[in-house]
């Protein structure tokens, strides 16, 4: 049993028992394992509903050796266009959760996916962090609107 396990944040038992009991009732569906872009998307926009916030939202699922959601976490809340991360707040849930790799998700309200400069810049550095924690990054998603997102593993950027 690890520390999460042992003692879990009230917040994450919340979440973590609003998830299961949405599944069980068939709301939506968490797939066995992420095997593709679009697992993972529709995933996150099921759980969470990314595709349709107003502002930028960055979500970080957690994934065990054979690529099960563990956990999905909001680490940051931006404004209209923008949202900051760190390598540290990416992580830090990663690690607590005994994680092996991560995939990460954000938000365009404008619904144009298209990566900037910035995003690019920000996989780079997790891609390096993860390298030194021992925590895959596997990829980083782009969600525009509904239908859209960019992969930047399938970019070449991982």
């Amino acid at each position: 049993m690890n520390y999460a396990q042992k003692y879990p944040t009230k917040r994450y038992l919340k979440f973590e028992r609003i998830v299961k009991e949405k599944v069980d009732a068939g709301y939506y569906h968490i797939p066995e394992a992420i095997r593709s872009p679009e697992d993972a998307v529709d995933t996150v926009c099921s759980v969470l509903g990314v595709h349709r916030e107003t502002q930028e939202v960055f979500i970080v699922a957690l994934l065990n050796t054979k690529n099960k959601v563990i956990g999905l976490e909001e680490v940051h809340r931006g404004s209209a266009n923008a949202s900051i991360v760190s390598p540290r707040d990416v992580f830090k849930m990663a690690l607590v959760r005994n994680a092996v790799r991560i995939m990460c998700f954000h938000n365009h309200p404008s619904g144009d996916p298209m990566p900037s400069r910035e995003d690019i810049e920000v996989t780079k550095r997790l891609k390096e962090a993860g390298e030194i924690l021992g925590v895959e990054l596997l990829d980083h998603i782009i969600i525009g609107d509904e239908e859209t997102y960019v992969s930047l593993r399938e970019r070449g950027v991982i």
